[in-house]
């Protein structure tokens, strides 16, 4: 039963990963077809969009999938709820020392490992690492 459980943990940390490549690439269409990345409205949980939000509700996924760079939503294997396992901001040019604007995206936890997953690219400005607050980070500038 153990080995059933790492395997499945395992498959749900595959998926995640997963699912922010998927991400990152919409962000990227995004970027290239309007300049700029996803704004924030800051009204998940701990001031992040979460994808997990209520249905019906915007999600920082929603410009995304409307303008057809992702195919739908993509929610967490297990926290598909309103606290979203992943999260994303988009930053203004000044935040925590960094010169231009950025967004950060990240998976608040992964099942096989601690903080932080081994495959986290992390991401941080001079006056904040993300790293420190999510199992897998990533980020990128405008």
């Amino acid at each position: 039963m153990v080995n059933v459980n790492k395997a499945r943990m395992k498959a749900q940390d595959a998926r995640r990963l997963s699912d922010m490549h998927q991400m990152q690439i919409a962000l990227n269409f995004y970027y290239d077809s309007f300049g700029r990345y996803p704004a924030s409205d800051g009204a998940g949980i701990f001031g992040y969009d979460t994808s997990g939000t209520p249905v019906g509700a915007p999600s920082f996924l929603t410009p995304l999938v409307s303008n057809n760079f992702l195919p739908a939503h993509l929610l967490d294997p297990i926290t598909n709820n309103e606290f979203g396992n992943y999260v994303y901001y988009r930053y203004s040019a000044g935040y925590y020392g960094c010169t231009k604007a950025f967004y950060v995206l990240a998976v608040r936890d992964m099942e096989t490992s601690n903080n932080p997953h081994q495959s986290s690219p992390g991401w941080s400005c001079p006056l904040q690492n993300w790293q420190d607050q999510f199992d897998w980070v990533t980020g990128e500038f405008e």
